[in-house]
């Protein structure tokens, strides 16, 4: 989603909507032009916590810096002196890899001030309506109100599903594998069609054909850069309603389309959801695609030789507990980057 602002009070009103949520404590960083990841780490609160979230992102700005890179740094924070601590040891080490800061910008939800020229002015209303009217315009969802909120929606009533489950596996027991991937096929491209929800037969029957490996990459393949809304509604739903021994998979293809369409903090939080003691294969090819900052342009270069060293990672990724990646957080729509948090 590209949104053009002309003041420091409009770029931080677009600053929920590029992430998907309101930040709260946090130091983004925010490129201007192609190229550079739009990233959102919680704000650092020691000289060491500094070091070790620059530590973290420096390498992918470092390879995607390109000549004249420049970058605005956005903290949300009451606390303006960090904020300016913060705001100057990443300015300064951008610099050490040709990226100059434009602005370092610091706001409290009331105020702001720009910290390279002692600018201050007030967060309006008026701004934050006229950013809200635009991605409205785009179809983009209006974002949630913290990350934790976002996390929260990919939580649903699972116990629905479980109680279809056992059918749904003694009935592909009498079924030929690739009549079922020729249904679950179908029945995606119906979901592409109407937009309709999956209903617990259909939903508990796709959960179990994804556990073929040959039926989920069938469905992985569908996902381009044209269809991602329709991926992301359709295994938001699923992970929502999946019971954990069934929703690694679904867990998986929403991280996936949700990178696929730019979107970090929601494939973050689907990674979450694949339960912590079942590590995914295709969780770890998300997962490294984020903290690599691969730009989702790449997927279609790089997919044959990922999904070739796919089955060499079926125990390298290994989900943590829910909220672990909240210190880092990649957006819409720009190379993905999103880290570990200092000392975890």
């Amino acid at each position: 989603m590209d949104l053009v602002v002309q003041s420091p009070d409009e770029l931080l009103a677009a600053v929920p909507h590029v992430l998907g949520f309101k930040p709260e404590e946090s130091i983004i960083l925010v490129p201007f032009g192609p190229g550079l990841p739009i990233s959102r780490v919680d704000l650092p609160k020691t000289a060491r916590d500094r070091e070790e979230v620059w530590d973290a992102i420096g390498g992918v700005y470092g390879r995607h810096a390109q000549p004249g890179a420049r970058v605005d740094i956005v903290c949300i924070t009451e606390d303006r002196r960090n904020a300016e601590l913060a705001s100057q040891h990443l300015s300064t080490h951008l610099d050490t890899v040709g990226i100059t800061t434009h602005l370092r910008l610091w706001a409290d939800g009331e105020r702001w001030r720009e910290f390279n020229t002692g600018a201050t002015g007030l967060q309006t209303q008026a701004a934050a309506e006229r950013i809200a009217a635009k991605t409205v315009l785009t179809g983009a969802v209006q974002p949630a109100a913290n990350r934790a909120s976002l996390a929260a929606s990919l939580v649903g009533d699972r116990e629905l599903l479980a109680q279809v489950l056992p059918e749904a596996r003694a009935a592909a027991v009498t079924r030929s594998p690739s009549g079922e991937r020729e249904w679950a096929l179908d029945r995606l491209e119906q979901f592409h069609a109407d937009g309709n929800r999956v209903s617990d037969v259909d939903g508990a029957r796709m959960l179990v054909a994804l556990e073929t490996v040959s039926t989920r990459d069938a469905l992985w393949e569908d996902m381009s850069t044209q269809n991602t809304a329709s991926h992301v509604t359709l295994w938001t739903d699923l992970t929502r309603r999946a019971p954990d021994d069934v929703r690694a998979a679904p867990a998986s293809m929403l991280g996936f389309a949700s990178w696929l369409r730019g979107d970090g903090a929601r494939a973050w939080c689907a990674l979450d959801e694949v339960p912590a003691d079942r590590p995914y294969s295709m969780a770890a090819i998300v997962a490294s695609a984020l903290q690599n900052g691969l730009h989702p342009r790449e997927w279609e270069r790089h997919q044959a030789q990922m999904r070739e060293v796919v089955t060499e990672l079926d125990e390298s990724f290994v989900p943590k507990p829910p909220g672990h990646h909240s210190q880092r957080d990649a957006p819409r729509a720009q190379p993905a980057t999103d880290r570990p948090a200092p000392g975890r």
